[in-house]
């Protein structure tokens, strides 16, 4: 962008790209349950013993919001990586 040519700037915008994306999977995911769909990496909500019938019913138990939080650590280990 600008006309920068760096490999860091580039690997910085990279890392800030992913955990935009995260962010955005993350806050579009009420969006989506309500239309009968799930975008969470399905290894994560396996780890918490969390379906996709979970999250389409709205359930906010602590399974749940641990598999948030998780999916939310990794957008933060992207801005940890920029920094």
């Amino acid at each position: 962008i600008l006309g920068v040519r760096d490999i860091h700037a580039d690997h910085a915008a990279s890392h800030i790209g992913k955990a935009q994306g995260i962010v955005t999977c993350l806050r579009a995911t009420p969006y989506h349950s309500a239309r009968q769909k799930v975008f969470l990496p399905m290894d994560i909500c396996m780890l918490h013993g969390v379906s996709q019938e979970d999250f389409i019913r709205g359930k906010q138990e602590k399974n749940v919001r641990d598999v948030i939080y998780d999916v939310a650590s990794q957008a933060h280990i992207h801005l940890e990586h920029v920094r």
